[in-house]
């Protein structure tokens, strides 16, 4: 039987691009054979070089009139900012004008872009918690709308008073959670319907996947309709030389190898991506001027079994690498 292509979609940095030129770069990429847009809802970028932060619910929204494949919020945190009860309603709504094509994606959360509002930032295990209880609060939107009827929520963190989703797609859209760890991978599987793994060592993620299935599988789910998604980050250009200036000016953060949730500005981020060095991408991110070798390490990624990619390409040379992945890269990688 001929195989199936796998699904390689674009990241639209909303932190690194304006919301037009994402739209355009995101437009150009599905053209030349990405399959789908991934963006992150952030408030800031992580170091000030960057430059952008635009709302992803508006681009998102317009990015389904430009574009035809997925859109997926890879991730939004339902638990600072924003009341799980307005993620739901943007999700749905979302769902509802592009049926079959979004995919809501939740994270628990970075200091630099929750802690705006004054809140109290918590440890990881209570963001971790939170999370969980935001995604109950949601699923139970989801599931009361989609039948008319009302529900209400009173938990440890969120309240909710008797409402229901006014606009509702025919079928809710799935709910994936971001993970870096084996205990909340699990927790996943029993709960949602998928996960996100965004820029962790290779040599963790096979276990995460394991762990997803594992909990899935104890919660009496079908694990294969767990949808598992990997935002991965590159760097790509014509030159070695070229390629690791552009991921040290232009996302040093990918670099950092330690802890990074509870930095709250893009000027503490720029104070510390000074002590990164070229060395400290080893392990963590691909830097190469070589297709081929982009190629086989996307292909180690399948071969784990992610349902679908999006490539971020840390240089502002997006259409050229947009070009010489959509001749030397894409059409050689199998699922």
């Amino acid at each position: 039987m001929p195989q199936t292509p796998p699904r390689i979609g674009y990241a639209a940095m909303l932190e690194r691009f304006p919301p037009a030129e994402a739209l355009e770069l995101s437009a150009y990429a599905e053209r030349h054979g990405f399959s789908g847009v991934m963006a992150a809802d952030r408030f800031q970028p992580w170091v000030p070089r960057q430059g952008e932060a635009s709302f992803v619910w508006t681009v998102l929204g317009a990015l389904g009139q430009t574009t035809a494949g997925d859109l997926g919020t890879g991730m939004t945190v339902p638990t600072f900012r924003w009341h799980p009860a307005m993620v739901a309603q943007a999700s749905a709504t979302l769902a509802a004008m592009y049926p079959g094509r979004h995919w809501l994606g939740i994270g628990s959360g970075e200091a630099i872009d929750e802690h705006i509002t004054g809140a109290y930032w918590p440890e990881t295990a209570e963001r971790i918690n939170r999370m969980f209880e935001a995604v109950e609060v949601i699923n139970k939107l989801f599931t009361a709308s989609a039948s008319g009827r009302e529900t209400k929520h009173s938990g440890p963190f969120f309240k909710l008073e008797s409402t229901r989703l006014w606009t509702m797609p025919e079928v809710a859209p799935p709910i994936l959670v971001a993970t870096s760890g084996p205990v909340t991978a699990k927790r996943a599987g029993r709960t949602v319907d998928g996960l996100i793994v965004d820029g962790a060592p290779f040599d963790k993620i096979a276990g995460l996947l394991d762990r997803f299935d594992e909990g899935a599988r104890e919660a009496g789910r079908d694990r294969s309709r767990g949808l598992k998604v990997l935002r991965l980050h590159l760097s790509w250009a014509r030159t070695a030389e070229e390629a690791m200036s552009n991921v040290m000016t232009e996302w040093p953060n990918g670099g950092m190898r330690f802890p990074r949730s509870d930095i709250r500005s893009p000027f503490e981020f720029e104070q510390l991506a000074r002590l990164v060095r070229p060395e400290d991408f080893e392990g963590r991110m691909l830097v190469s001027e070589d297709p081929d070798v982009h190629r086989a390490h996307i292909q180690r990624y399948l071969d784990l079994g992610f349902d679908r990619i999006y490539l971020h390409n840390a240089g502002r040379n997006q259409r050229d690498w947009i070009d010489v992945f959509s001749r030397d890269v894409l059409p050689k990688l199998v699922r």
